[in-house]
């Protein structure tokens, strides 16, 4: 095992007011710190997710562990095998290779603090993300960056079936 010893020379401070958001209900992300402002030592966004929505779809990082915190309210999250319903307060910690993901658990809002560690590129992944979603790049450009951001898209059966259960519930109470 090696260790990865990050390297920068001033302290990192992010003022929420200027921090860089990207998105709208039901999901924003707020950009507070990436791979190349810490050295490498972490990447860490604010994610807010309303009424149960989705928030990453099953993946993986090959080089870094990711770590959920609960700021508010609940989120679902995949941990390898498990789903697991985390409450204000809690934190999920996701090693390297594992399969994930998150949502705001059914008929709730979710404030989630996601730190990545060792740091990989995380901002320009979300900006690419925004662009898919604004229809400025077609979803399959994913796939084209999975190395460059450690991000590997995985199928997961369990965690298809646990959301769509959620959306038809949330469908018929609709």
């Amino acid at each position: 095992m090696s260790l990865h010893v990050p390297h920068f020379d001033e302290s990192v401070i992010v003022r929420s007011a200027t921090a860089e958001v990207i998105g709208h209900a039901p999901s924003t992300v707020r950009l507070l710190a990436d791979s190349v402002s810490t050295g490498g030592a972490l990447s860490a966004q604010r994610v807010t997710l309303t009424d149960g929505a989705n928030g990453a779809t099953p993946h993986r990082h090959t080089w870094s562990a990711e770590l959920f915190y609960v700021l508010d309210g609940a989120a679902q999250l995949l941990s390898g095998d498990r789903i697991v319903t985390a409450e204000r307060g809690d934190l999920v910690v996701v090693p390297p290779g594992a399969a994930h993901a998150f949502a705001a658990a059914p008929g709730r809002n979710a404030d989630l603090l996601i730190v990545v560690t060792p740091g990989i590129e995380r901002f320009e992944y979300f900006r690419h993300l925004a662009r898919v979603g604004r229809g400025e790049l077609p979803p399959e450009s994913l796939l084209e960056v999975q190395e460059r951001y450690d991000n590997h898209f995985l199928h997961h059966a369990a965690w298809d079936q646990e959301r769509h259960r959620h959306q038809e519930r949330h469908r018929h109470q609709g």
